[in-house]
């Protein structure tokens, strides 16, 4: 699947989570971060992706110890929260 294909799935899965809170900070977080990410940061995403919403969430927050397989860049990025807009 090439480069494109592969982020309008993702981006589609990113923004339909189930909650509107899991749609903007994961949608968000990908519409932020994905133009940046090579292959092996694309094929984390996936994976990650495929978790529960609520385990992704805290680990964004800091209230539950993120996997290690998804520490990084990617978890970094997602923990900085400056992706998510609040309304003034």
């Amino acid at each position: 699947m090439d480069r494109e294909t592969r982020l309008k799935r993702l981006r589609f899965r990113a923004w339909h989570r189930g909650t509107k809170e899991a749609d903007l900070l994961i949608g968000g977080f990908f519409d932020a971060r994905s133009a940046g990410w090579d292959g092996a940061e694309l094929t984390l995403v996936e994976e990650l992706l495929e978790e529960q919403d609520v385990d992704i969430m805290a680990w964004a927050i800091g209230t539950d110890t993120c996997p290690e397989r998804y520490r990084g860049s990617i978890l970094e990025a997602l923990q900085a929260l400056n992706y998510v807009p609040i309304a003034e």
